[in-house]
């Protein structure tokens, strides 16, 4: 079974076109018992030319004590948005690949009342890895700027 963008269905995402956000499709674990959804919650992905957009909608259970998005929720947007461009910018199916190397520099603080976005870009795709780098950013501000390299799944 092929997805809305001519690849295949992953057993593990549900990736959909979402009638209630033109442009944009769901990218969420279908057991949301999972980390993804129960820590993270909804978020969505687009292509924006040759980058992949991850965004989620922060609730207070994401802030920290200043009252700011907390840092482990920055990073882990980071991680999954790696995901979501191996899905959408790549090819291979993200449920079994995993994050080889991780770097972040971060910026500033995440505003809890805007929806927090991670911009990816693939740098490079071998056969079996993609090295790709971006930024989370609110609006025109940058959040977080990252690198990173994931091992796609073997193929059986």
């Amino acid at each position: 079974m092929r997805g809305n963008d001519g690849q295949p269905d992953s057993e593990f995402f549900e990736y959909r076109e979402d009638p209630d956000k033109p442009g944009w499709h769901t990218w969420n674990l279908k057991d949301d018992t999972r980390f993804n959804g129960a820590v993270m919650g909804p978020m969505w992905t687009r292509v924006e030319g040759d980058k992949c957009r991850l965004r989620m909608i922060p609730e207070h259970r994401h802030t920290n004590l200043q009252e700011i998005i907390h840092g482990a929720v920055t990073l882990a947007l980071i991680d999954i948005s790696l995901f979501a461009a191996l899905r959408t910018l790549g090819r291979g199916d993200a449920g079994m690949a995993v994050t080889l190397e991780l770097s972040t520099q971060f910026i500033g603080g995440g505003d809890p009342s805007r929806p927090l976005d991670a911009v990816v870009e693939m740098v490079r795709e071998t056969g079996r890895l993609m090295f790709l780098r971006g930024q989370v950013v609110q609006d025109d501000e940058t959040v977080a700027g990252f690198s990173g390299i994931v091992r796609k799944a073997s193929r059986k």
